[in-house]
């Protein structure tokens, strides 16, 4: 599926080729604290289909309780997420961050990550698988 997005004032675009099935909800500490919410809800794209087609994105190096460095995209401007994804060499994998795209209606979350620190106020949501902790 092809999408398309940026941030909210517009200084940062992007388009990208995904597979909606690979939609999901990350409940971590990080994410609810990063995103100022209770969770983060991103697809994924490798490296080779995901392209900035304006701006250029300010990024901040966040160390996971695995110890893996991610770098967490955004607008310097707005303060919109755009992604995040891995530090150093190898093949990279874009998860960008749904409220960002235009499509976002049709990325409906399959999974759920980091369960156990969700929030308990939220909704279950049925029909997704679920993990815990880490996959």
């Amino acid at each position: 599926m092809k999408i398309d997005g940026g941030c909210h004032c517009g200084a940062i675009t992007y388009e990208a080729e995904v597979d909606p099935e690979k939609t999901s909800i990350c409940h971590c500490t990080d994410c609810q604290q990063i995103t100022g919410t209770a969770f983060r809800v991103t697809v994924f794209a490798p490296e080779s289909d995901y392209r900035i087609t304006a701006g250029t994105p300010k990024e901040y190096i966040k160390v996971a309780e695995s110890g893996a460095k991610r770098a967490q995209g955004f607008c310097a401007d707005c303060g919109s997420q755009l992604y995040s994804t891995s530090v150093g060499d190898g093949p990279k994998v874009y998860g960008i961050r749904v409220g960002t795209a235009r499509q976002r209606q049709d990325l409906i979350p399959r999974r759920q990550t980091w369960h156990r620190s969700a929030l308990h106020w939220l909704p279950e949501f049925d029909g997704l698988e679920t993990v815990e902790k880490q996959s």
